[in-house]
């Protein structure tokens, strides 16, 4: 089990353009803010000079919303595509997304979701194995 610890969440960067409005939905219904540990963990990774979310932006909005000014999170140790996560990191800075509350306007339905977010990140993950594959 990896080790927990509290963060600031202005102090993290998302790697995420928008939030699925469902979802949140589900989140905040199963959130108690009585109880901050009813709000799981979420997984963060040093990428460069910043401290990323790797997943867990839902969560982090509704922590936000219910005026938390820290999470709990924890170090990602799964090997997942670091390449993406920049490039999405940088996505995130060109649209001015610099923290989690940056995301508050971009809260989105599901088929816009999936549209905007999903099907970008799709494409750019078969544009990164067609040049890691030299094609």
């Amino acid at each position: 089990m990896p080790k927990i610890f509290t963060m600031k969440l202005d102090k993290i960067q998302p790697s995420q353009l928008f939030i699925s409005s469902e979802k949140l939905s589900r989140v905040m219904r199963d959130f108690d803010p009585l109880r901050p540990d009813s709000l799981a963990p979420i997984p963060v990774k040093k990428l460069g000079d910043k401290i990323v979310l790797t997943d867990g932006h839902t969560r982090a909005l509704a922590g936000l919303w219910k005026e938390f000014t820290e999470v709990r999170v924890f170090w990602e140790e799964d090997e997942l595509d670091w390449e993406a996560y920049e490039i999405c990191v940088k996505w995130c800075e060109r649209e001015g997304i610099h923290t989690i509350a940056d995301l508050k306007d971009r809260i989105v339905p599901p088929a816009d979701y999936e549209r905007l977010w999903l099907d970008r990140c799709e494409a750019m993950q078969r544009e990164l194995e067609a040049r890691r594959s030299g094609r």
